[in-house]
């Protein structure tokens, strides 16, 4: 048999998807693994997908999508940035994973530079790597609440950095990006020429603190911010695979292109279903980030009570914790044992960068019971001796 492309072969395994595979084979694990909501969709979403097959709405959609939903998009990235976006900037992409592909394939080349943070979502690198760019970390320490600064962002610029990725709220951290932090990375951005691709998936789920999008420093038109969003993690779509792109102006013909020479569009039942969920009743939004919230505190009181040091969350629905004092120096083999032991799934903290060596991340976003109980089966420093 032929060989795989040495660029492909060469793109790690995701860790996350290691670990919760194993605890999909094992009977009755606990899986606290992987970011899946929990909540049964609405039924005017569903009813929504249903009438576009019912009334055999199933040809071709426009590249960029249909234009109502594209309209609907453009209103939630005004809202969240205080902008009058036009429908004409907002691109469907099937979920936020394909956006991401397609905003990097229009702007990287081979050789190209992509600042990615570390941790970080792990598709940020391998996207690039599949794209033949070179995807540099940026770092995120925890002595600095795990926030980007400007000044080791700035310490990695070469000649070849073409894009600065941006993601608030932070997967796997839970991190929010302040306002003031936010205009700051948009003007170091300016000030040398990159594109910012910002991942929101999460927007729809801060606590205390606001949602702030770099979309709201970048002008009437846009400039050189291009935003994912997605209704996966919003709505609980995850199977429907419908987000958006919001681009400056005049991308939308490169855009297009590229969307035809890979998925050519986005089916039109996710389309309306995204139609419904975005113009409808918003209930589910507010009891998920309720549901998101109240797990986010009886989980940080299990630590508190076992003296685990964790970040506490200000947005999405994962909990950051650190497991240095029992995982050795190797937290991907520890979550293995942990799993094989305790029947618990957790993400290591290396699936997401180096940084996350030791730390561990725990999705909020199931039954609170089964996440209490997972959580109880932590080793305390105290047990470590």
């Amino acid at each position: 048999m032929p060989q795989l492309s040495p660029h492909v072969q060469n793109v790690p395994a995701n860790q996350i998807r290691e670990i919760t595979q194993a605890a999909w084979d094992t009977p009755d694990a606990l899986v606290l693994s992987i970011g899946e909501p929990g909540f049964p969709t609405p039924a005017h979403i569903l009813d929504a997908a249903r009438a576009t097959l019912d009334r055999d709405e199933t040809g071709y959609t426009p590249n960029a999508g249909i234009p109502a939903v594209r309209a609907a998009f453009a209103r939630r990235a005004g809202a969240a940035s205080g902008l009058d976006i036009s429908p004409h900037r907002a691109f469907i992409t099937s979920g936020a994973q394909q956006g991401l592909h397609l905003a990097l394939t229009l702007l990287l080349d081979a050789g190209d530079e992509v600042l990615v943070p570390n941790p970080g979502y792990p598709t940020f690198a391998m996207t690039a790597e599949l794209l033949h760019a070179v995807p540099v970390e940026y770092p995120l320490y925890p002595d600095h609440g795990f926030q980007p600064r400007v000044e080791d962002i700035e310490a990695l610029l070469t000649p070849r950095t073409r894009v600065l990725l941006l993601n608030s709220p932070s997967n796997p951290l839970g991190a929010v990006l302040s306002r003031d932090l936010t205009r700051e990375l948009v003007e170091l951005a300016r000030r040398h020429d990159l594109w910012i691709v910002s991942d929101e998936c999460y927007e729809a789920f801060t606590f205390d603190v606001p949602h702030v999008s770099p979309l709201a420093f970048d002008g009437d038109a846009g400039e050189r911010v291009i935003t994912s969003l997605t209704l996966s993690k919003t709505y609980g779509l995850t199977g429907l695979r419908i987000g958006a792109l919001i681009m400056p102006e005049g991308l939308e013909t490169a855009a297009s292109t590229v969307m035809e020479s890979t998925v050519s569009c986005v089916a039109s039942p996710s389309q309306y279903a995204a139609l419904a969920a975005l113009t409808g009743p918003q209930d589910y939004v507010a009891e998920a980030s309720a549901h998101y919230r109240a797990n986010r505190d009886a989980a940080c009181a299990v630590l508190d009570g076992k003296g685990i040091p964790y970040l506490a969350a200000q947005g999405a629905f994962y909990l950051w914790a650190d497991m240095s004092f029992a995982t050795g120096g190797n937290v991907r083999d520890w979550t293995f044992q942990f799993l094989k032991e305790e029947s618990v799934a957790v993400a290591p903290g290396t699936a997401f960068g180096s940084i996350g060596e030791g730390w561990i991340r725990i999705a909020l976003c199931g039954d609170r019971a089964e996440l209490l109980e997972g959580m109880r089966r932590l080793p305390s420093p105290a047990d470590a001796g």
